[in-house]
Order: C-alpha cells, then structure tokens, then sequence
C-alpha cells in the first residue's frame, strides 16, 4: 500500500479526481442548462398531455373501401384494441425489452452503449427507448453543431421522463405505433400494414407484424418491396428475438423464419383508382365544412384532423368499369394506330407542328419518361416530340353511373389516368350526336305528339341554314312512305327526326334543355336536333336519369355523411330533392322504345355480345367523323354513360369501328355483365321496368306509312 504514499500517485489521483468532479459538474451544468430552456424550450405538461398526432383524412367507398387519403402526413390512428398482441410484442422484443420496467429511460443500455460501443467498437445499437423515439418522431431534432447529439438525447431523456408520469405504458406505445415513420411518406403502422398488406394492422399476421417492426430500423433499406431480401432476414431477425424472449415458441419462431415473404401492395396515391372522383369528393367536401368549426371554435383541416368521408362510390362497381376500359381500349388503340398510319396522319401532325413553330431539335432528344399507356404507368426511351404524339393520338374514355332516384354517383372514371392525364373527360364537353335524340322525342310527346305519328323520310336542302342537307347514317330514304315516330327513334334515323324537330318548333326543345340544364345554346342551327351540341356526361347522364325516373331529375350527390375522427357526424346528405322535367307518361314511352333500342337496335349487342338479360334502356351515339363515342343505358336503378374519343375530335376512326356501338358500349356492356353475374349488385341495381302495358300498346302500329292514293287503297283492303 506504499504507492498511496507517493507523492506522484497523489497527485495524478488529485488531476483525476478534479477530471471527473469536473465532468460530474459540466454534465450537470449542460444537464441543467438543457432543462432551463437555453437550447430552446421543452414542451409542458399541457402541451405533452395535448399530443396528438396529425391524423390524414380518409375517403371511404359505399362498399368500405378506402379510395383516397388527403393528407400533409400519410397517418392513420388506431385504438388499443386494434393493435394486435403479436405487433406490440414484436415491437419491445427488438426495440426496447425493459419497456414495461424502465421511467421512460434506460441507464442498462447506456452503459451498453458506452462500454460495447464507444469504448470497444461493438454496435449494438443505440440506447434509446421507445419513448425517447417517440419523443423523436413528434418533436424532431434541431441542429446544435457539435452539441446536437448530446443536447437531442437530453431532452428526449427529461421529455420521456415527463411523459412516463403523464401516460400509461400503453398510451405511449400506442403513440408511437401511430407516429413513427415507414418510409415512402407512411407514418403510423396502420398506414403501412394498408400499404404493404392491403389489410388493417389488426388482421396482421405475425410474420407481417415482424416484417413491419423490421422496417424501423431503416425503413429504405429494409423496405420489403424496394429490398426484399434485406427484409426478409431482418424479419427472421425479429421472430428470432420474439422465440428468445418467449414472445414465441422457438418451434412457432423456426416455422415462421421458413416462411416466403409475401406483399400485397397497395398504393392508392400511385394507382388511384378512383383518382377523378376522390378529386371531386376533396372540392365538395372544402364546400361543406366551410362554415363548420369543432367545439373550440377551430376550422376542420382536411389534411391533419382525421376526418372520414363515407361517399356513394361502389368499388366494385368502379373496377369494373377501369377494366372494362382497360380491356377494351387496349384492342381499340391497335386498330386506331393502323388507321392513322394508313392515311400517313402523323406526317401531317408533325407539318403542322413545324408550321405553328412548335418544334426544335431539342424536342427530338431521347430521354427516359415516364408514361401511361395500356400496360400501366411505365418508363419509355422517348423524345418530346414521341411523347406529344403518344398522348395525342391515344384513346381516352370516361364513364360515369348513378343512381337516379336519388342522384347517387355509383361510379366515377374520369380518364385514363388520373396522375398522368388529370383532366377530367367525365365533364368535358364533346359532341353528343344521336345520344341526344331522345330528348327531343321527349318534348315531342310532352307537346301531344304520339308513337305511332309518322314523320317525313326524306331528303331536303334547307337554304335558309346554308343549304344543310341532313342524309341518314344509311343514306337510306323514302319518297312516298312515312316513318312512326317509335320506330324512328329506335333506329336513330335522322331525316324524320329534322322533320320532327320542324314540326316541333325549336323554343319547345330549347325550354326542356334549359330544365336539364344544359348549356346555353347559342346559334339557331336545326342541326342541334340530331346532336351537334355539345354536352358531357354529368349532364347526359342526368337526363337519360330523368327518364329512368318517371321524369324526374335529381342533382348529382357523392358524399353521403363526414364525420371528425371520434366518429362525430359533421354532415349528413338529406332525401334528395327531385324536379319534374317530363310526365311521368312521357317517361315511359321513352323507356319503351329506348328497350328496343337494346333488344333490336344499335345497343343489341348488350344481349348478343355480353349476354345482359335485365330490363334495359339505351341509345348510342356516334358524332360526325366518328370524333366521339357514346352509349347510354338504364334500368330504375341505374344509369351508365360511357365516351371514349381522342383528345381532339381531329383524331379519329375512318371505318364503322369508331361508332358508339363499337367502341363505347363494350365497355358498359362488361360493367352490365359484371353487375348482372353479381347476385348482390343485380339485386340492387338491375331492377325491372314498371311500365304500363297500354304504353305498349300505343306503339302497335307499322313502321312505315304508304303517302297518296296507293297508300290508301292498301289500309282500305287490309
């Protein structure tokens, strides 16, 4: 014990003692200085028992599924009850084992992380517990310089000791499952069991659970879709620790590891797949709540609080359609190109380009874009010049369904591609050619006219309207017969429809298109009668809704209740209000003859092609140059509109494959199919016509009607 004697081990065993007192004293002082606020201020008690993680507001189909999120932070918060046992226990078992033990930090793994770590190189982690993380993930860090680090881990240390005093020890694992990070813009495990599985965290398997807690260790690198082998290991990783602390049997923890990993990912912010209408649905909703504030007096933000939106979309409804056009169009756009590469168009679309002086030698550049065509969203070696021409000469195609008793919008597309071609072709105006006629046989009838009145069938030159000479799509006429108005319609024959629209008068017709809203028309063209306006389909399939309802019309509705998110409603969508525009009469003998339409006329193959055996009601429509496409149907149910076209009218089809019943009624004749194999759907909305036999009746008379002295003698002697 001599050396405790020597002057010299005194003295070093002074400098030391006067080192450590002296880092005891700093650590204090910095410690203490932290406390005060003079690296900026900590949150108080109030503020910490106010936490509450930004919530994205979520839109949800009629059938419960979610469509669309708005959001500044892609969050969805869970309860307790909701986060099953095997996530949580995955979660301490790798995260933070003495969770349930330590105050809200943990001195064991301290002295692990300075004896393993810093003194002998091991990493084993880092010594924060999950209550410090979930410190990181609601308040961040800021920059301090060098003092960062030290200055960060101190006040995440007295934060979590404040929040350990304040909260259960499941209240504060239930923060951070809905606060921390997942990459890809996900924040909370609901969010991502959604992305990655395309379930709810509380139908996770524990294999998927493990996969998830994987994640937040680095959610890129461990990210099951970017990294699928990194995740994979990581994942038995967990299990592994999940076995050694007896969370799992080591049998059950081999079992899992052997299991493939499997994803079903699902991003609704990529895919949208009722983009269009979830855009709709955030306008009317900002409409909504504008006058709407929460019990302290505070505005609803649609991208923080939370909300829910129930709307009247049907999903399944909705992917009938996207498939339908998909299916389609993908066919269709191979026969269109042939078309346009016969008659060399695109030569002509780049001499204009040159004459307009829209095209340098840059725009013939290469690079990798990112388009849409019918395989998906894909990347093409393309230059500006391949992309204008792509997007130029490519089929587009909308559909809208609703219910026409109460307005209900049951399916939305707007477009091809919400991401890629945003603009919005469900209330795009484009020519509506023949779609039209039935309105102008309406307000025939609603003005005394009947089915079996007959109407001229002939050729005429109309000077007065710059000598317009209308010819039928047949070029087909007659000199010395008339025409029933019923057979007329059903056959969409145009030389007795102008004669109709004369014998009519034009304020008549321009009086119900004003009751349904329609544009304003502006020119006295008679051309109008056989559809040279142009109209969308919000407002075609609102008319064809008022003959599917007893000439009724009701206003458009999407949203059908809001409700913050504790599940208060904030709105409810009332009876809907309907306006009388056509009798009742009227509307049925529209239906009758539009059912022929279906079963003998241009919808037939409705019955022959897709085998749709309902009640049906329908009219095509084919536009001058075949530059648009429609097909309308209904049933007291439903109604379905669909146009597809160019983005142009000057892109188009040269043969009969352009006309509505070629290139727009196959795809709701795969939605009628759809619904109709569906026992649910065909209940709901498939239900039969109840129309009057006497309205039947009223058209028993022939087609064709013999002018003069012949005509007569033959009705005398049969």
């Amino acid at each position: 014990m001599q050396f405790l004697e020597n002057p010299l081990f005194k003295k070093y065993l002074r400098y030391f003692v006067i080192a450590i007192s002296s880092v005891i004293l700093l650590s204090l002082l910095f410690f203490f200085s932290v406390y005060a606020g003079i690296f900026g201020s900590l949150p108080t008690e109030a503020e910490l028992a106010a936490t509450n993680n930004q919530e994205a507001t979520q839109v949800i189909s009629s059938d419960n599924k979610i469509i669309g999120k708005y959001f500044e932070q892609n969050r969805t918060n869970i309860g307790w009850n909701e986060v099953p046992n095997h996530l949580k226990n995955a979660l301490i078992a790798t995260e933070d084992k003495r969770f349930f033990t330590h105050k809200g930090y943990d001195v064991q793994s301290y002295f692990r992380v300075f004896f393993k770590t810093l003194l002998m190189g091991d990493n084993k982690g880092g010594g924060s517990t999950l209550t410090q993380q979930l410190i990181k993930n609601l308040y961040g860090r800021r920059n301090f310089s060098i003092l960062s680090m030290p200055v960060n881990k101190v006040k995440e240390i007295i934060i979590a000791a404040r929040m350990e005093n304040m909260f259960t020890k499941e209240e504060l694992l239930l923060l951070y499952l809905n606060s921390v990070p997942f990459g890809e813009n996900l924040y909370g495990v609901e969010t991502a069991s959604r992305r990655y599985f395309n379930k709810p965290a509380s139908k996770l398997k524990v294999e998927e659970s493990a996969v998830l807690v994987g994640m937040l260790k680095a959610n890129t690198t461990f990210n099951p879709r970017l990294n699928p082998k990194n995740s994979l290991e990581r994942r038995n990783m967990v299990l592994d620790l999940m076995g050694k602390q007896g969370y799992l049997t080591v049998k059950e923890a081999n079992r899992l590891q052997k299991l493939p990993l499997k994803l079903d990912y699902e991003n609704i912010t990529l895919n949208a797949p009722a983009g269009y209408f979830v855009h709709q649905v955030k306008q009317k909703t900002l409409e909504l709540l504008e006058n709407l504030t929460d019990e302290n007096g505070n505005e609803y933000n649609l991208e923080t609080d939370g909300l829910k939106i129930y709307t009247t979309l049907n999903m399944q409804v909705q992917k009938m359609a996207t498939d339908g056009i998909q299916k389609h169009l993908a066919k269709m756009q191979k026969v269109l190109d042939k078309e346009l590469e016969n008659r060399n168009f695109k030569k002509a679309w780049l001499a204009k380009l040159r004459a307009e002086g829209n095209l340098t030698d840059k725009d013939k550049k290469k690079r990798a874009i990112e388009v849409f065509d019918w395989k998906g969203v894909t990347t093409k070696n393309m230059s500006k010049i391949d992309s204008l021409w792509h997007y130029h000469k490519m089929l587009n195609a909308a559909v809208l369904i609703t219910n026409p008793k109460n307005g209900a919008i049951i399916t939305w597309v707007g477009g091809n591609d919400f991401r890629k071609l945003p603009f919005d072709m469900v209330q795009s105006h484009r020519q509506i050619a023949s779609a039209f006629k039935p309105i102008l046989y309406a307000t025939a009838f609603e003005n005394d006219f009947e089915p079996c009145n007959y109407l001229d069938n002939v050729e005429k030159t109309y000077s007065e309207y710059e000598d317009w000479s209308p010819k039928n799509f047949d070029h087909k006429f007659t000199q010395d017969s008339t025409v029933a108005l019923w057979y007329s319609l059903t056959h969409s024959m145009n030389l007795p429809t102008v004669d109709l629209y004369f014998k009519l008068g034009r304020a008549k017709l321009l009086n119900t298109c004003s009751k349904l809203n329609f544009p304003k028309i502006k020119d006295d063209a008679p051309s109008m009668a056989l559809g040279t306006l142009d109209l969308s389909l919000v407002e075609i399939v609102g008319a064809y809704g008022a003959f599917a309802n007893n000439g009724k019309t009701t206003e458009p509705v999407m949203i059908d209740k809001i409700t913050d998110a504790s599940g208060k409603i904030l709105y409810k969508r009332e009876a809907a209000e309907h306006e009388q525009v056509f009798s009742a009469k009227t509307s049925q003998m529209i239906t009758a003859i539009l059912e022929n339409v279906i079963n003998n006329g241009t919808g037939s193959s409705v019955r022959n092609q897709y085998g749709v055996r309902a009640d049906l009601a329908g009219k095509t429509g084919t536009a001058q140059n075949y530059s648009d496409a429609w097909f309308i149907a209904y049933t007291p149910d439903l109604v379905i509109g669909t146009w597809v076209g160019a983005n142009t009218p000057d892109v188009h089809f040269y043969s009969g494959q352009g006309s509505g019943s070629s290139l727009a009624l196959p795809i709701a004749g795969n939605v009628l199919r759809g619904i109709e194999n569906n026992s649910k759907l065909r209940k709901q909305f498939l239900t039969p016509f109840a129309i009057p036999y006497p309205i039947y009746d009223d058209m028993q008379c022939d087609p064709y009607h013999q002018k003069g002295i012949g005509g007569f003698f033959r009705r005398l002697f049969n």
